[in-house]
């Protein structure tokens, strides 16, 4: 069984506030945290949502922000590595979460869990995408110092589309050998890929 969390000392301090939260106020906690776990740009609680959690659960600000860091991190893990109920437990166990916590974690992961992952798998990860690739070969046959010359060069435009719908065009001009050594290393991440698959 890989280990999903090592045990540092951000980790420790947020698992001893975790076990300090009241355990009929941590559920909804962790619901809403699994909830919105999928958004890449939105925290799960509002400046005034937090504000409120801060006297509700009597944690201050820096504090907060490490049990709602933490928790969506063990969410995340368990999402990464498609933890199965039981393996999610034990491994809450070895980071010293208490049981009543760990109980609450494993509901809402058995409730949830599979449409959070379903959700990660639709949400892209980097913000921008290629959608289009243009090019176009000249090839310079003389300048004014020098009357018999070649010189090949490819121009390339990428277009680029980015999450919020935007597109952006990327010109790269290559003369012969930056295109060759270009050209090996697709050759040799077209390789890496093949062996991972």
């Amino acid at each position: 069984m890989a280990l999903m969390f090592t045990e540092t000392q951000s980790i420790k301090r947020a698992v001893a506030l975790i076990n300090d939260i009241d355990a009929s106020k941590f559920p909804r906690l962790l619901s809403r945290i699994l909830q919105k776990l999928h958004l890449k740009d939105e925290k799960p609680f509002t400046e005034e949502e937090e504000e409120m959690l801060e006297g509700a659960l009597d944690l201050q600000p820096a504090n907060l922000q490490l049990v709602l860091q933490t928790t969506a991190f063990i969410l995340q893990q368990a999402a990464y590595h498609l933890a199965k109920p039981a393996v999610l437990s034990q491994q809450l166990r070895n980071i010293g979460l208490e049981d009543d916590k760990i109980s609450v974690f494993v509901k809402a992961w058995t409730s949830g869990g599979k449409n959070v992952v379903d959700k990660l798998r639709q949400r892209t990860l980097p913000p921008n995408q290629l959608s289009e690739v243009k090019w176009r070969l000249n090839l310079e046959m003389s300048e004014a110092r020098q009357a018999k010359m070649k010189l090949p060069n490819a121009i390339f435009e990428l277009g680029i589309s980015k999450d919020n719908g935007a597109n952006d065009r990327v010109r790269i001009e290559f003369n012969h050998q930056q295109l060759y050594e270009f050209y090996n290393q697709l050759e040799m991440i077209q390789g890496q890929l093949d062996s991972l698959s």
